[in-house]
């Protein structure tokens, strides 16, 4: 009868649509599907009721010599060019008479003059040519000059884009931009021109021989620090793309080019040499190529055999670097510098020195400082005499060794304490910082104490110049602590390091001083701060603290080693050897000096300190100093931080703080670069924010998949088992966050090492490694190595379960749960792995504790459904009754889930007909 109905209605519909009562068709095809289930009447009806719809909005009260109107102001737009406004008029048009040949004609014509339109428009070549247009028209608008330089930059960044610009006499027409001499288009031109040589070899080679090289490095050489660095990567987007250095994937014909790019580099190297003693360069050009050598030069990876490009630039441009080191600013010859200038030389010259790789080539580099340095000794020219001690200074601040070497030179040492006794005031300042550097070892401490102390002394009394006096306060400072943190080997007097470090802390809170010369302050800090009395005082002094952290904000980054090497101290988280009684008791007994242990530096006052430190905001002042220039932040400066923040990751109840101000992700570059002691001690410190915290809060976005590598490398036998524990306590956290991670600690080859640990005989490793692999399992590819033949991994999972251990007990039986769950194979291989199997299952699912007894239910469960033979098998054992018992348990929330799922079970049971309901 309904069916019938329907149908009746829609024909009802049918006569309203021809009669143009679309509402009444409507009504009519609206009842008709509440009446009818038949799929095939519905489509219709939905389709009939959508044209009502359609032809109610389209009758539009218009007549016809309206429609003539609004075609002839289409003709009229059409010809003024304005094809959209048209193109709306005619489509207006042929709605209302659809079978007038005219409008569809001039519809179908519009529509295809419009997409050419816009093909040419937002075609390349039309963009490319559109933006040089703009950007060499001397009228053109500010705002737009602006748009057109960016635009350009990002077609120079897409392949096609800068393929086209390149096609198009594209360098020729930036060059242009640059000979505009407008700092803005300037700017646009080269970074246009560092996207175009990106990851393209041929087109890089021919861009550096069209603009050349001498005219890159004028252009480096400006005093604008923003022209200076763009300029900087745009030649080390040309050095990447010669050597091979991009990884980008080339294709078509440049995959098929086969560049000869030695001599281009070469030339390369020689201007950058060029460059650091030319009057002409700014500082901040300078630093730039002092920067392109630290990154280009040196060896990124001492496996690989090559050294030449080092031996080349030691060959050609050591004394070159070593000028720069000894230049002293209040000379008249000084070189135009920033604060980095010297300090980025002398971390070419360790790097440079670092990659040599044999004694013969070691002794040719300390040759050439030699000649260099007795070279500028003269007795007639005191100008000279000082520059000889600054570029030992330099050395020193670099390779240790070498500079320590250098100090044996006869007469170096001599030169810098008369330099201390001179009347200028330059040779004072450069004696001094001399002497500071001079004394990293104990024995050269010791020399000065007997020679220079009572000059320093002298010269802190006597001096006006606030630059000299810090300089010196320093210096007694670094002989002050010349004994370490020995307690029993202090130099000076009982007191007097406090004193100096309370100059020291008078200093570094005086904004009035400018920061150059503030930074000494902390360089003070940073050999006192061996002392306890003094890194207690220390920590005590929130505003000294605080000012030390804005110094590390400050642009001037010559200061991180200090403020890293301060922290490290008060934190007491430097190395400090084992002291085996016995041996203690032979050397008192041999009347040997044992080192003895600050009373202050015990655990609760280092817990304090870390303490007060969080809480001056020492977090934020980390993450800032890590951001810094990878030249000035060295590998030995990354180490230095990462020991910090393991020190400030100790108590967990910190580790919220840690998150909060960005401890988390200023952690991972330092766990992925530097020393391999600093990259473990980073990596630790991650695993301990990992394995507490919120992944999604302490990692944001893409970051977290930085941190399971260095985790995974935590797992290596090599390190502690307290690393091992926490990086799988780590992983264990973020296995549990998204398959996606679950699929890079999979990628990253980790799953071996967690299956060894669920071997270990530590039940804290065994406990954690399981948990960790309980997570693992959800993933598909792990799920396959338990599928795949010839393997004990489930026999370990089932054996484990087994475990008096509770933790080990309900991480292995969550694991053995999601693994019946997913695959019925798993199910039977089970029950073949070891007779011990059933004895095994009948325990957990009668365990004390009810996470335990969940999951053991939920294997039974999943091994009931897997087939009947195997249900069979289980009804027949004692689990049954034990199912049967759990079941009739009185209600209880605590209990509900256990309860449920053994009437799941025995439901199954009853789905098989193996057992009956009772009344």
């Amino acid at each position: 009868m309904a069916e019938a109905e329907a149908v009746q209605l829609k024909e009802e519909g049918n006569r309203h649509f021809q009669l143009q009562d679309y509402k009444a068709a409507t009504e009519s095809y609206s009842q008709a599907l509440k009446l009818t289930k038949d799929k095939a009447l519905q489509a219709t009806l939905y389709r009939n009721r959508a044209a009502c719809g359609l032809k109610t909005v389209r009758a539009i009260d218009i007549n016809s010599s309206d429609i003539k109107a609004l075609y002839r102001r289409c003709q009229a737009l059409e010809h003024l060019g304005k094809l959209d406004q048209a193109f709306k008029d005619v489509q207006r048009c042929a709605t209302l008479e659809p079978r007038n040949q005219n409008f569809q004609e001039t519809l179908r014509r519009l529509n295809t003059s419009i997409q050419e339109k816009l093909r040419v428009q937002f075609s390349t070549d039309s963009r490319v040519q559109k933006m040089f247009e703009i950007l060499l028209d001397p009228n053109s608008e500010a705002d737009l000059l602006e748009k057109a330089a960016n635009n350009l930059i990002v077609l120079g960044r897409e392949e096609a884009g800068a393929e086209r610009i390149f096609q198009n006499n594209g360098v020729a027409l930036l060059l242009q931009l640059v000979d505009t001499k407008r700092p803005e288009l300037m700017l646009a031109a080269v970074r246009t021109l560092s996207g175009m040589c990106s990851g393209h070899r041929a087109r890089a080679t021919a861009i550096l021989h069209a603009v050349r090289i001498d005219r890159i490095c004028s252009l480096m050489a400006v005093e604008n620090e923003e022209m200076s660095l763009a300029v900087c990567n745009l030649l080390q987007a040309i050095i990447d793309a010669l050597s091979g250095e991009d990884k980008r994937e080339h294709r078509g014909k440049e995959e098929a080019l086969v560049l000869d790019t030695k001599k281009d580099l070469k030339q390369i190297t020689n201007h950058l040499l060029d460059m650091l003693v030319s009057k002409k360069v700014s500082g901040q050009g300078r630093d730039q190529a002092l920067n392109l050598l630290n990154k280009n030069v040196p060896r990124k990876d001492l496996a690989i055999h090559d050294n030449s490009r080092t031996i080349y630039v030691v060959d050609n441009g050591l004394r070159k670097i070593l000028k720069v080191v000894g230049q002293v600013p209040d000379l008249p010859s000084c070189l135009p510098l920033t604060d980095h200038t010297r300090m980025l030389a002398s971390i070419l010259i360790n790097k440079l020195y670092d990659d040599l790789r044999c004694d013969p080539e070691r002794d040719h580099f300390r040759k050439i400082c030699e000649e260099y340095i007795t070279g500028k000794f003269d007795p007639q020219d005191m100008d000279k005499n000082v520059i000889a001690i600054q570029t030992v200074s330099g050395i020193l601040q670099g390779p240790f060794d070498l500079g320590n070497q250098l100090l044996s030179l006869k007469g170096v040492m001599e030169m810098m304490v008369a330099l201390c006794g001179s009347e200028r005031e330059t040779d004072q300042l450069v004696a001094v910082e001399a002497l500071i550097h001079a004394s990293t070892k104990l024995s050269r401490a010791t020399f000065i104490i007997t020679n220079g102390v009572a000059l320093l002394k002298e010269l802190y009394k006597t001096t006006k110049n606030e630059k000299i006096k810090i300089r010196t306060l320093v210096g007694l400072c670094k002989l002050g602590s010349a004994g370490g943190t020995d307690y029993g080997l202090r130099q000076f007097a009982e007191g007097s390091t406090e004193k100096l470090a309370k100059q020291c802390r008078k200093w570094l809170c005086n904004a009035a001083i400018d920061t150059r010369t503030r930074r000494w302050a902390v360089e003070g800090l940073a050999y006192l701060t061996l002392d306890a009395d003094v890194k207690d005082d220390f920590v005590q002094d929130i505003p000294a603290l605080q000012a030390m952290f804005e110094l590390a904000k400050t642009p001037d980054k010559t200061i991180l080693y200090s403020v890293a090497t301060t922290l490290v101290n008060c934190t007491n988280s430097y190395d400090v050897k084992e002291v085996i009684p016995e041996l203690v008791q032979l050397a008192k007994f041999s009347k040997q000096h044992v080192p003895e242990e600050h009373p202050k530096d015990k655990k609760d006052f280092v817990d304090m300190r870390v303490k007060r430190l969080l809480k001056a905001g020492v977090i934020s002042a980390l993450a800032c100093m890590v951001k810094a220039d990878n030249a000035i932040l060295t590998d030995q400066t990354k180490e230095l931080l990462a020991r910090v923040f393991l020190a400030l990751c100790e108590n967990p109840k910190d580790r919220g703080t840690i998150v909060a101000q960005g401890g988390g992700k200023a952690l991972i570059p330092l766990a992925l670069e530097g020393t391999d002691v600093g990259k473990v001690k980073a990596a630790h410190a991650l695993a301990k924010i990992a394995a507490i915290s919120n992944p999604d809060i302490a990692f944001p976005g893409e970051r977290v998949y930085e941190v399971v590598r260095p985790l995974v490398r935590l797992l290596d036998t090599q390190r502690d088992g307290l690393q091992n524990y926490e990086a799988l306590l780590g992983l264990t956290n973020l296995s549990g966050r998204s398959d996606k991670l679950r699929q890079k600690i999979f990628k990253e080859k980790a799953l071996p090492d967690i299956e060894n640990y669920m071997f270990e005989n530590h039940d804290q490793l065994r406990q954690a490694a399981t948990e960790c692999m309980c997570n693992m399992v959800v993933n598909k590819e792990v799920q396959e190595r338990f599928l795949a033949d010839g393997n004990d991994r489930l026999k370990l999972v089932v054996l484990l379960c087994g475990e008096d251990d509770d933790k080990v007990q309900n991480a292995a039986a969550g694991a053995l749960a999601m693994l019946t769950a997913a695959h019925k194979k798993l199910c039977f291989k089970m029950t073949q792995v070891t007779t011990q199997w059933l004895e095994i299952l009948q325990r957990l699912c009668l365990h004390d504790r009810l996470s335990v007894q969940h999951r053991g239910l939920v294997i039974a469960y999943n091994l009931l459904a897997a087939d009947a033979e195997l249900a069979k098998k289980l009804v027949e054992s004692e689990l049954l009754e034990i199912l049967t018992v759990v079941s009739k348990q009185e209600p209880d929330e605590k209990k509900a889930a256990v309860v449920q799922t053994a009437r799941e079970c025995l439901i199954k049971c009853m789905d098989y007909g193996f057992i009956k309901p009772v009344s």
